[in-house]
């Protein structure tokens, strides 16, 4: 049985060394290829990866053009592995290779498919971070149709089978936690605790995960849609309501229409409530925009 290890990497020459060090310990004895995606980074991480192919002939590495982002290259690395089993793994460390081995027994159990991992806390990551990661999972589990856990990681090895059913996804905007739990199949979850980076820096800032969540709310669910179609019926309601109010004050009291700060205020509240309507319309008829160009996910510079 091979094993295919897909690893996206930005940036993580000081990283890698420690990785392979690490993998290497619970690799060794297996049948394995590691494939290695560089996500244009911007440092030596090429340089160090074909050092360490120098040592493993089992190492493939592909190179982009530039920056794609982690989707493209989780999606880049699963078209490239041959294995019966594949993995994706982070190259900071914080998906400890030390689990592959009970992975691997895990899946030598027909009942399963994939086993997915998760962290049981989140010690160590900023509480701010914390704070809005829960309540993301909380929001999308109940716009979408399938679940998915909180602390979930992109630590996951997959059957074939699997594999292949994600690939046929050819979506544009990929958001891979709502793509493996959309897919189905049996998934054994396996907690660990929170890993700090073994070297250099987190690549995800807060503007780049909020983004993220977007994606994954907009991929996978039209409740916003729905919510903007609500809305907009409850405001029309409320301004049929206080028109006639107004009418019927003005007929049977005879007061003049007053009140201008308040007029500001309506105006100004459903001015908003406009433009959140078209702003959540926009994101979907962007995301359409750019699925009917058909470009592709990634372009490979270069194969080593």
């Amino acid at each position: 049985m091979k094993l295919s290890i897909v690893t996206p990497c930005l940036n993580e020459e000081e990283a890698l060394p420690f990785f392979y060090k690490e993998l290497s310990r619970y690799i060794s004895d297996i049948d394995y290829e590691l494939i290695i995606v560089d996500d244009g980074s911007k440092d030596d991480t090429v340089k160090v990866a074909l050092k360490l192919k120098e040592e493993d002939p089992n190492i493939k590495i592909l190179s982009f053009s530039r920056n794609f982002g982690k989707e493209a290259a989780i999606l880049a690395g699963l078209r490239e592995s041959s294995g019966d089993l594949v993995v994706l793994i982070d190259a900071d460390l914080q998906d400890p290779p030390r689990l592959l081995k009970e992975m691997i027994k895990i899946l030598e159990d027909e009942k399963y498919d994939s086993v997915a991992t998760y962290r049981v806390s989140r010690k160590g990551e900023p509480p701010i971070r914390s704070f809005f990661a829960r309540l993301f999972y909380r929001l999308i589990n109940k716009m979408i149709d399938v679940q998915i856990v909180d602390g979930a990681r992109d630590y996951r090895m997959m059957k074939r089978p699997m594999v292949d059913a994600i690939l046929k996804m050819s979506e544009y905007h990929r958001f891979s936690k709502g793509i493996f739990a959309w897919v189905g199949f049996e998934t054994y979850y396996l907690e660990f605790e929170n890993v700090k980076r073994v070297a250099g820096e987190t690549k995800w800032s807060f503007w780049g995960l909020f983004k993220y969540a977007i994606d994954g709310i907009v991929a996978f669910s039209t409740l916003p849609l729905r919510f903007a179609t609500i809305a907009g019926a409850i405001v029309s309601l409320f301004g049929f309501i206080y028109m006639v109010f107004i009418a019927l004050k003005a007929i049977f009291f005879g007061d003049p229409v007053q009140g201008y700060p308040s007029l500001i205020v309506i105006i100004s509240l459903l001015g908003g409530i406009q433009l959140l309507i078209l702003g959540i319309i926009g994101e979907y008829l962007a995301r359409t925009y750019m699925e009917v160009k058909h470009r592709p996910n990634y372009i490979i510079k270069k194969r080593y």
